[in-house]
């Protein structure tokens, strides 16, 4: 779960410049008071993303006699692969709408009416309504996530010196709506004794992943409600568009904002025109095997694009070169980490014993445990980086270790699956481990990974590789979809197994590149 102080969706793409109605104020424990705004929107948000997503994979391969859509796990695996990978790309045009067109404060708006609507449309038991659902949620988050972020930036003069420690009290709003929403969706969705209740309230209980969903459609619901009343806090942060620089620049802008847009209602409308009257089929697997191929040229597109660029210096040249090397160790981290929902959600349904002091629960708030580890842990690494001082590592090191933990998480999961392989239920203590690795991976790559982008690029393109790093998100998360796809085609062990020596060759290949980049980087 992505839900970490500075992952890929939750990251500010990059700080904008000081709103002229802002002030500087401490009425939000020592920050701005819109600060409070900000921090329960984007809680409530990533209840609503999280809640639906820790039951999204479970309600898919669910038989059709318990409420579920009944899809093989194949199949589910590419939806789901695609629909995350999507919510992470949809940021960078998200962005684009707001800079070019909205302003931040409209599009986290917008953003937040589309994800209401879209857990709404999620929540009624349709099979149309379960891929309009999707659309619309991957559609309001690209507008929502970048421009929440880049708002917190704004409520802070440059030089105020508790910006810091401001994203720190935003991100626990993330991590507080993301373990928290698995345990409310997942109760709703799931549990026994709610569809009991449903029962005996003459409803059929096999609309209880419904009722799942729209949890997270009240959730957003209160979020947005909070949002708008909360809005006077803000100032004019996010109000408005980036100022054209030239005479009919902002006209310009909304015509091919909106001609854009048309196109692509129009492309949608005439696939979905010819699939009705049978001349084209459309599939999951054929949708996801398209968007996977347009998501591969999308990368090689950009990566030539950038190096065949006329104007950089030797020293950016070496840094773009390193920039591109954590972007393929990044995509590689994520592809096996952002499992946690797909996988991982698939084997703690099947193959562990969901029961803690005699306590039995749904698989889907396991999706709670990396948030709480998180919580504890963040403050711990944050200081052992200071005390490390000089000795602290490089930014390709942590990478490396990011890796090499997520991997040890998988050969965890391997001997789980080994001890359920004749069909017994393990011990829960099996995934605590594994999560508690992959937590420490995730704090050694994903807070380092935003710093490192900063740092590395031009000065001229820091928002264009902030993009680079959300690219990587979408990547990952992609292929970890086409792995899940996979679960029932092999042996656990081996699934597992492949996994785990895939992060482990990345993680080895990164440790070996450690000295050469800073050799590369010392010269330039």
């Amino acid at each position: 779960m992505t839900s970490h102080p500075a992952g890929p969706s939750d990251s500010p793409l990059v700080d904008q410049p000081q709103s002229a109605g802002a002030v500087r104020d401490a009425g939000f424990f020592g920050h701005p008071r819109g600060l409070s705004t900000l921090f329960f929107t984007e809680m409530w948000e990533r209840f609503s993303y999280y809640g639906m997503r820790a039951i999204l994979i479970l309600f898919m391969t669910a038989s059709v006699a318990t409420g579920g859509l009944g899809f093989p796990t194949e199949k589910a695996g590419i939806i789901y692969g695609t629909y995350t990978s999507l919510v992470y790309l949809t940021a960078l045009p998200g962005g684009w709408l707001a800079d070019k067109l909205f302003g931040q404060r409209r599009a986290v708006l917008y953003g937040g009416i589309l994800i209401m609507l879209g857990h709404v449309s999620l929540a009624v038991p349709r099979l149309g309504a379960f891929y309009l659902g999707l659309l619309l949620v991957v559609t309001g988050t690209g507008l929502l996530k970048p421009n929440i972020s880049a708002m917190v930036g704004q409520i802070y003069t440059p030089e105020d010196e508790r910006r810091d420690a401001g994203f720190s009290i935003f991100y626990m709003g993330i991590n507080l709506g993301a373990m928290v929403a698995p345990l409310v969706c997942g109760f709703l969705a799931q549990s026994t004794q709610f569809r009991a209740m449903l029962a005996g309230w003459g409803m059929s209980p096999e609309t209880s992943w419904h009722w799942g969903f729209a949890a997270a459609a009240v959730g957003m619901f209160v979020g947005l409600v909070q949002y708008v009343l909360g809005g006077r806090r803000l100032g004019t942060a996010g109000l408005a568009p980036a100022a054209p620089t030239r005479d009919g620049e902002l006209a310009a802008r909304r015509r091919a904002a909106w001609f854009t847009l048309a196109g692509l209602v129009a492309v949608v409308v005439l696939i979905l025109l010819l699939a009705r009257g049978g001349v084209i089929t459309v599939t999951a697997d054929g949708v996801g095997r398209v968007f996977g191929w347009l998501l591969l040229a999308s990368v090689i597109g950009f990566f030539l694009w950038l190096f065949s660029s006329k104007g950089w210096t030797r020293d950016e040249r070496k840094r773009l070169v390193v920039i591109l090397v954590l972007f393929f160790a990044a995509a590689v981290f994520w592809s096996v980490f952002e499992q946690a929902g797909s996988t991982l959600n698939l084997f703690a349904q099947r193959s562990v014993n969901n029961r803690i002091l005699g306590f039995a629960f749904p698989a889907s708030f396991w999706q709670s445990i990396n948030s709480l580890f998180i919580i504890i842990l963040a403050p711990v690494f944050a200081a052992l980086w200071l005390r490390l001082g000089r000795r602290d590592p490089s930014s390709p090191a942590k990478f490396a270790a990011g890796l090499f933990f997520v991997a040890l998480g998988f050969v965890v999961l391997m001997g789980a699956a080994r001890a359920a392989a004749d069909g017994s239920r393990v011990s829960p203590l099996w995934l605590v481990m594994v999560y508690l690795f992959h937590t420490i991976g995730e704090l050694s790559l994903s807070p380092v990974g935003l710093s490192a982008m900063t740092r590395l690029a031009p000065a001229r393109i820091v928002g264009l590789m902030m993009g680079v790093w959300f690219l990587a998100a979408s990547v990952g998360n992609y292929l970890g979809g086409r792995v899940a796809g996979l679960y029932e085609q092999f042996s656990l062990p081996t699934l597992f197994g492949v996994v785990a020596i895939y992060a482990f060759i990345f993680a080895a290949i990164l440790a070996l590149l450690v000295k050469p980049i800073k050799r590369m980087l010392a010269r330039a």
